[in-house]
């Protein structure tokens, strides 16, 4: 699918529809961008219009959220299985509950054995079509509940594996205890589980330190809009409704 990027906010038709590239800030659920981007085009056109994501990103991750306005959010179901592209860190040494920083480290291991060749070797194995268990802490859904709901309040999840395809799982650095990494994946693939599976090789734990989304599909994260930059966009006058936002 095609996309232009928009400088001027009166070549949006937000109603009939607009696919928005939006750069995720850290800390920010998807759910947050969703609504925070729904209000804006409703105060800039004067009426609600419906808003939506193709996929969702982790609160901590930045990086790339497809979303669409309008009859285009019809053709987001259509978006929602498109590789995915990812840079981040992975740190060796300990794990955690939820595969990333959202919960606390536990132990540290002893990386004193580990070499460079062992790194790869387990990256190469976690590479390819791949059976894969998703964290715990997910919005995976069992019995009608999102399993996070249930992790977080110390219940034990049970979770079933399923099959991935990573095409790439490239390590762009390695500086003990972190890996830099870069992930080209398909559909359903939890970058964190793979974090967490390279520890559990290793037998020295891990988990994803940082994640950055760049590219869903033919979409690329340097074309999409940072949300204060969509703020002061939709802050220029809309000729069609009223003179400016207060």
């Amino acid at each position: 699918m095609d996309w232009v990027k928009k400088e001027d906010p009166r070549d949006f038709d937000f109603e009939a529809g607009e696919i928005l590239l939006i750069d995720k800030p850290p800390g920010w659920t998807s759910f947050d961008v969703v609504n925070k981007v729904r209000n804006l085009i409703k105060r800039y056109v004067g009426k609600k219009v419906k808003v939506g994501h193709s996929g969702t990103l982790d609160p901590l991750a930045t990086g790339l959220l497809v979303l669409a306005s309008g009859k285009k959010t019809k053709t987001l179901e259509s978006l929602t299985g498109l590789d995915k592209e990812y840079e981040g860190t992975i740190r060796l040494g300990a794990s955690t509950p939820s595969y990333d920083l959202e919960t606390e480290p536990g132990p540290e291991s002893d990386l004193s054995a580990l070499t460079e060749e062992m790194i790869r070797e387990a990256v190469a194995a976690l590479t390819g079509e791949i059976m894969q268990v998703p964290p715990a802490y997910s919005a995976i859904k069992k019995d009608g509940k999102a399993l996070y709901k249930s992790a977080r309040k110390g219940k034990k999840v049970e979770v079933a594996a399923r099959k991935v395809q990573v095409y790439r799982f490239d390590i762009l650095s390695i500086e003990m205890p972190d890996i830099r990494f870069r992930v080209h994946c398909g559909k359903g693939t939890y970058i964190r589980s793979l974090a967490h599976d390279l520890g559990t090789l290793l037998k020295v734990g891990a988990y994803l330190a940082s994640l950055r989304r760049t590219a869903v599909g033919s979409f690329r994260v340097e074309e999409a809009y940072r949300i204060e930059d969509m703020a002061s966009l939709l802050e220029k006058p809309n000729p069609e409704h009223r003179p400016s936002i207060s």
